[in-house]
């Protein structure tokens, strides 16, 4: 099991889950923020600190982000586990799913 993030985040990427993370395991892409499930040890720091409530448990999150499960998974394809998005920094690319929407903070 994983934490996932959820649309509220795209086109805001408040990023106060990346400072809370004890293991680096939040990435930035172009328009969203995702958690490597590989990576992350389900500890929860990131999810209260969510001003957008975009982090949810995986067995917690709501049948209208269902996709965002297969978003943040999906990320990370040809990426794998890089061990730790400070190191990486910014990705450039969105998963498909992500890309698709239209924006959010029109």
């Amino acid at each position: 099991m994983t934490y996932v993030v959820a649309l509220p985040c795209v086109d805001t990427k408040d990023k106060a889950c990346v400072d809370e993370c004890p293991v680096d395991c939040i990435y930035e892409g172009n328009r969203s923020l995702y958690i490597n499930p590989e990576e992350c040890v389900d500890c929860g720091a990131c999810e209260p600190v969510c001003p957008v409530e975009a982090i949810y448990y995986e067995d917690d999150l709501p049948a209208e982000y269902a996709n965002f499960l297969e978003a943040n998974a999906g990320f990370f394809e040809g990426i794998g586990a890089p061990g730790g998005a400070a190191r990486l920094g910014p990705i450039d690319k969105d998963h498909p799913i992500v890309e698709a929407l239209p924006p959010q903070n029109a």
